[in-house]
């Protein structure tokens, strides 16, 4: 059996508010198309989540909602508290209870880049990897039966939003 995990850090969010507490900072127009542009390519090829699972930060939410809004369906959206900031253990073992076989999880860094990184066997050439920039995002492959099983899997695909401009 496949089993496919999406990783995806949130997309560019901004510092306008300086009250505002880390958790509840927004996207930024940027982000916002950045996070779209991902969904359509994460559609284009044939990368849609059964599950989604995302810190419950606001830019975390609001990149899952651009994301969905151009996979064109809907898909089940659990947003977890301990996934904000979470580190790649962490997210590692929220991974190891799911069933869903595509799964796409969405955090921050360093630890969303730290798990990506840790879980795949071959590492992309791509310059962005090893910063995991906002909006970056592995497509990795694995062939267990579950998700308690997957240790390194290979990477189908990486892109950050640059990559996605002409």
């Amino acid at each position: 059996m496949t089993l496919t995990l999406i990783v995806l850090r949130h997309a560019k969010s901004g510092w306008g508010d300086p009250s505002l507490p880390d958790h509840h900072r927004t996207l930024t127009e940027r982000g916002h198309r950045d996070a779209a542009a991902i969904g359509a390519w994460l559609a284009a090829h044939g990368h849609i989540p059964d599950l989604i699972l995302s810190s419950d930060a606001a830019r975390t939410v609001q990149t899952i909602a651009d994301v969905i809004g151009d996979l064109g369906q809907d898909v089940q959206t659990q947003l977890l508290p301990m996934l904000y900031n979470a580190s790649a253990d962490t997210i590692r073992r929220v991974i190891r209870k799911q069933t869903a076989n595509t799964l796409l999880v969405c955090a921050h860094n360093p630890g969303i880049g730290h798990l990506a990184s840790e879980l795949v066997s071959n590492r992309p050439s791509h310059s962005g990897f090893d910063d995991y920039p906002t909006a970056a995002t592995a497509v990795i492959s694995f062939d267990v039966a579950s998700w308690a099983e997957a240790e390194t899997g290979n990477c189908l695909s990486f892109i950050i939003p640059a990559d996605l401009k002409p």
